[in-house]
């Protein structure tokens, strides 16, 4: 998928947003060598779906602070409940941190579900 991107003219990629699909993340890096690969955020909060709100919220911490905040989340009442996601958030830790480098609106923006996903 990612050789037939490139041979239909795609140069480069900037941020690649995946769900979890294993090799997909090294099959982008191995023909978009530069790409930053973004776990999507909400499929590492899904074990909330119940209480997705306020988890999403909690979890807005750990956008700004990132690995403090994450272990803050996870000793605090929501942590506690699911704990599978800090535990997930760890797992994938570099593929979740490269919205971390961009600033404020641009990594609230990335991280919203697009329309076809609605």
């Amino acid at each position: 998928m990612m050789n037939e991107l490139k041979s239909r003219g795609t140069k480069d990629i900037l941020i690649a947003v995946v769900d979890g699909l294993k090799g997909f993340p090294q099959a982008i890096e191995s023909v978009f060598p530069e790409a930053a690969v973004q776990t999507c955020i909400l499929h590492l909060a899904h074990a909330s779906y119940r209480d997705r709100k306020p988890v999403a919220s909690a979890l807005k911490e750990v956008y700004r602070a990132a690995a403090a905040a994450l272990d803050a989340f996870e000793s605090g009442e929501w942590g506690e409940r699911y704990p599978m996601i800090a535990k997930s958030w760890r797992a994938h830790w570099e593929q979740v941190i490269p919205f971390f480098a961009f600033s404020g609106g641009s990594g609230r923006r990335c991280a919203r579900p697009t329309r076809s996903r609605a």
